[in-house]
């Protein structure tokens, strides 16, 4: 069995991570999508928040929702996978993400890197811009998957108003 892990802050889930999730879905037997636990982080959704949010993204797709603490490559042998898809929107993803490839790849010898580049409706999109626009009360139906739209413009519904 082909075994994958879709890492992700997930904070929150947009539709350009559906994306690449759905598409990792297609290429492997089984996809994890993890939640990493970071305490120095600061999130705008927990991290049972963002498992759920993701659980509701990816009803129908058979794919795991787990959180991961500590290295990656640990928790990839502990899965038996062999891969980690990410996401690319531009080359300023490329840098760092490549630079974690290759430590993940001396860490745990067995774990590939793929990247997928993001479908040309999503290279503008970003966690970080979808709680922008949130947080200034604005139509985020066309960032997020529509069966948590809701969810997370109450979350952030005036956070940038304070």
């Amino acid at each position: 069995m082909r075994v994958a892990i879709c890492p992700g802050s997930f904070d929150p889930v947009t539709l350009g991570h559906l994306d690449i999730i759905q598409r990792a879905c297609k290429i492997f037997d089984k996809v994890i999508v993890a939640v990493p636990i970071n305490p120095s982080k600061k999130t705008s959704f927990t991290v049972e928040e963002r498992m759920e949010l993701l659980k509701l993204a990816t009803k129908g797709l058979n794919v795991e929702i787990d959180s991961v603490d500590g290295l990656l490559a640990d928790y990839a042998k502990v899965k038996g996978a062999t891969a980690i898809v990410k996401g690319l929107r531009a080359m300023s993803d490329f840098e760092y993400e490549f630079q974690m490839a290759l430590t993940n790849k001396k860490l745990n010898p067995e774990l590939e890197t793929m990247f997928l580049s993001t479908s040309s409706e999503f290279m503008f999109l970003s966690s970080s811009m979808v709680k922008q626009v949130a947080g200034f009360g604005g139509d985020i139906s066309h960032f997020v998957p529509e069966c948590i739209a809701d969810i997370i413009g109450e979350r952030l519904k005036g956070t940038y108003l304070k």
